[in-house]
């Protein structure tokens, strides 16, 4: 709807009728058309008439409604059948003639017009920035989540929990509106329960003005810095270069950015498994359809396929997961689900290499885990929910006064006493 105008009169008092007609015009007008300029008119009148107060102002006055009706005749063609325009159009005639105003005279200069938007850049840099757009949008940053999965494999879901699977063959870690995500395993050691991620395939899918279908493949001993088509980008559409491969360690470690959905994925290769982790938008996360239900980074592994860590390095007698936790404890900070993990993936492979995939992975979520609360998960189980136990429940409470920098070293000490119970 146009801006509603109050006409400004110094000398004479506007007719009741006049005013009738003038509401009734604007609550009939219920919008206006996309290139009229009324409202534009509307607001340089009511700012030049804003301090005019006395009879000694009405030439300036005159000069007002003059600039007024000069901006009407501009935008007449654009304006036709609205309301809101029709109404200011008859007010200005009036108020002329009440306030003997001539049709000739000096007028206030018009505003200059607002800018042009640049097609091109808004196209190609803005709906293919995603936080940009965003915040344009809704006056806020987007919110992000987190996954991984790793080693055995693990599982780190958007929701914070954590298990670790049985999963063989393929499986859907991602399957939204914007991207597939799928992991191949095979077990670590024949006749082992356990497996390892051996075959990634990402597809990051067609978006209109931005990218052309990409899709990204790694296998043990090959993670390319390219995509299956031999591209580095996203094609040759205006914002290609919003999707950009990086190459940070040759063989070891790829990142490969999506600012036009918010979205960065990191694969790494240790020992022969590969991982993965994504920060994405949250919006782009769950963007999904009751049909694509299947998606371990939502809703974890099935119930069926999760198994426990500590099945195989409970005992603190046997001398291979004491010679893993002192491994994983010279690569993690914390023994936390990280260290559980590294521990259970060095015991059951019997490779040491394995460590690195936790550390890689727990590095991972310091760069994008952005609430350091969340950095640390502290179970007892892969196959449960965080401990029950009465003291953790109430170390919250305990610790709610505490500056950030002190959470750390609380979690690890209160860990290092559950942990010794749990090994022992």
């Amino acid at each position: 709807m146009g801006t509603p105008v109050r006409f400004m009169k110094p000398r004479h008092s506007i007719s009741a009728g006049f005013l009738v007609e003038i509401l009734v015009f604007l609550l009939f007008c219920r919008h206006v058309y996309t290139h009229c300029k009324i409202s534009r008119c509307n607001s340089e009148y009511l700012a030049a008439t804003q301090d005019v107060h006395s009879p000694i102002t009405n030439a300036a006055y005159c000069t007002a409604l003059r600039s007024y009706s000069r901006c009407t005749r501009r935008t007449a063609r654009t304006c036709r059948g609205n309301l809101a325009y029709h109404s200011a159009v008859y007010g200005i005639e009036d108020l002329m003639i009440q306030n003997n105003c001539s049709r000739e005279g000096p007028t206030s200069p018009p505003w200059p017009p607002a800018p042009e938007p640049n097609k091109q850049s808004f196209e190609s840099l803005d709906i293919c920035d995603y936080k940009k757009s965003y915040a344009h949008k809704h006056g806020r940053p987007p919110a992000y989540q987190h996954c991984a999965t790793f080693g055995d494999p693990h599982v780190r879901t958007f929701s914070d929990e954590f298990h670790t699977c049985r999963v063989e063959g393929s499986w859907p870690l991602l399957d939204n509106h914007y991207l597939f995500v799928q992991a191949t395993s095979h077990p670590v050691a024949e006749g082992s329960n356990a497996t390892a991620i051996g075959k990634l395939s990402i597809i990051f899918k067609d978006v209109k003005e931005c990218i052309d279908q990409k899709v990204y493949q790694a296998e043990i001993d090959n993670l390319p810095a390219a995509f299956v088509d031999g591209s580095m980008n996203g094609g040759e559409r205006p914002g290609g270069n919003s999707l950009a491969i990086h190459e940070l360690y040759p063989g070891r470690h790829v990142e490969i950015r999506a600012a036009y959905i918010g979205t960065t994925i990191a694969v790494h290769q240790a020992g022969k498994q590969l991982s993965f982790s994504i920060w994405a938008a949250e919006e782009v996360a769950f963007s999904f359809t009751e049909e694509q239900d299947l998606q371990l980074c939502v809703g974890g592994c099935p119930p069926s396929q999760r198994i426990s860590r500590s099945a195989c390095c409970h005992s603190g007698a046997d001398p291979a997961a004491e010679k893993a936790r002192r491994l994983c404890r010279g690569k993690l900070p914390a023994e936390d689900v990280y260290f559980q993990s590294c521990v259970f993936d060095v015991v059951t492979s019997g490779d040491a290499n394995f460590s690195l995939a936790a550390h890689d992975a727990f590095e991972d979520a310091k760069t994008f885990q952005t609430d350091f609360r969340k950095l640390h998960i502290f179970q007892t189980d892969a196959a449960s929910s965080p401990s029950g136990s009465p003291l953790l429940l109430l170390l919250p409470v305990a610790i709610s006064g505490l500056p950030s920098h002190l959470y750390t070293s609380l979690f690890t000490g209160y860990w290092a006493v559950c942990a010794s119970l749990w090994y022992k």
